[in-house]
């Protein structure tokens, strides 16, 4: 009886290490197909959440939102499993890619309360894509370190944008519909607001509106430019790279006098 408990363990602890490894891997077909797989519910997540905005007829909208309810149970699913997963629990729930995957799916967790304000929090799961832009772990094989920072920066901005506008279309849709109709009109306030422009055409109405105008501004303002710094900084520095390979990762920006790769170490 003990030995097959024993057994029996054994094989839970092998499984739990197995998924956990195809959860983060991206160099096994099957690490990368999930990858793949989580990247593409979360686009489809987001275009769905965009379609919501404008008019639309009862029965389309009906089955967004059941597509919606069964995305939400999968990133559930899958949050549990890389809790299930993780060695250290208490440092999984508290690092950075876990807060944004639990505020995803703290739709799902307060479902229980009836409260509007809860589906804002379905705007931030964009950001989950983050976890498949890290330098080293790119599930889009990105193989330069211009080309990485650049893809950072784009990400940056757009998931930026995609946050704001889908915050400042829920707070100020039911109260000021005639300015922040659809998710477009909410991009465009966005875009507008962030680069300062501000063409006064549209005005948030609710103080939660204006509270976010505010966060935009400051976002805009101290955001961007330290982004592109990041990438004017790297093109100076590529000036003294060149274009070398490496046999065991792939990257391919090393310095000229390199013998070792600076990313996994592997003779050049």
């Amino acid at each position: 009886m003990t030995g097959t408990f024993e057994v029996d363990l054994r094989n839970i602890m092998l499984n739990r290490k197995q998924i956990g490894f195809y959860l983060e891997d991206i160099e096994t077909p099957i690490g990368r197909n999930v990858s793949l797989i989580i990247t593409g519910l979360i686009l489809v997540s987001s275009a769905s959440f965009i379609a919501e905005t404008y008019p639309l007829s009862e029965p389309v909208r009906n089955k967004l939102q059941t597509l919606d309810n069964a995305l939400l149970v999968v990133f559930v699913v899958e949050y549990l499993l890389r809790l299930w997963c993780a060695d250290n629990k208490f440092k999984f729930i508290f690092s950075f890619f876990s807060i944004v995957d639990l505020v995803a799916i703290l739709p799902f967790l307060m479902g229980f309360v009836n409260v509007s304000f809860i589906r804002i929090f379905r705007w931030f799961r964009i950001l989950r894509l983050i976890r498949f832009l890290e330098l080293k772990n790119s599930v889009f094989r990105i193989t330069s370190e211009d080309g990485a920072i650049f893809s950072r920066i784009l990400f940056t901005l757009l998931a930026i944008i995609f946050v704001y506008s889908g915050l400042i279309y829920q707070v100020e849709h039911p109260a000021n519909p005639e300015n922040f109709g659809t998710f477009l009109d909410a991009v465009y306030f966005s875009v507008v607001t962030m680069t300062t422009v501000g063409f006064g055409d549209v005005t948030p109405i609710s103080e939660a509106g204006r509270f976010l105008t505010i966060l935009m501004i400051v976002t805009g303002i101290a955001l961007i430019p330290w982004q592109l710094g990041d990438l004017i900084k790297q093109l100076v520095k590529s000036v003294n790279q060149v274009e070398t390979v490496c046999k065991g990762c792939g990257w391919s920006v090393h310095d000229a006098n390199a013998i070792f790769c600076k990313i996994c170490g592997t003779k050049l």
